[in-house]
């Protein structure tokens, strides 16, 4: 969905390749521990803060909110599409979607 409405709102397709992984920085969070790590990476990777950003950039009439929202919301919809959701605090491969990567339980 994430992706038609992109298309819809005509923005440029290099500028959402470029931001598309910007989300994941929130990982750098994890080099003050666990906890913050987790806290960090989650507020980047739920839906309120773009629907907040797209909700205010159409408050606002203005385009670029929208388009980064919508970019933003491609990538969480990604990550849960691809196994990885929220982090829990007792690590990074730890998710609400269940143990992620090689060391992953059944």
């Amino acid at each position: 969905m994430s992706l038609l409405l992109y298309n819809r709102l005509g923005a440029g397709w290099l500028i959402f390749l470029v931001l598309l992984f910007v989300p994941d920085f929130s990982m750098l969070g994890y080099l003050a521990g666990k906890r913050v790590g987790a806290t960090i990476y989650n507020a980047a990777h739920t839906y309120v803060a773009p629907l907040v950003l797209a909700v205010a950039g159409l408050l606002l009439d203005a385009a670029t909110p929208v388009w980064l929202a919508t970019i933003w919301t491609a990538h969480i919809g990604l990550d849960r599409l691809l196994g990885y959701g929220l982090k829990l605090t007792t690590g990074f491969r730890d998710t609400h979607l269940g143990h992620i990567g090689r060391t992953a339980r059944p």
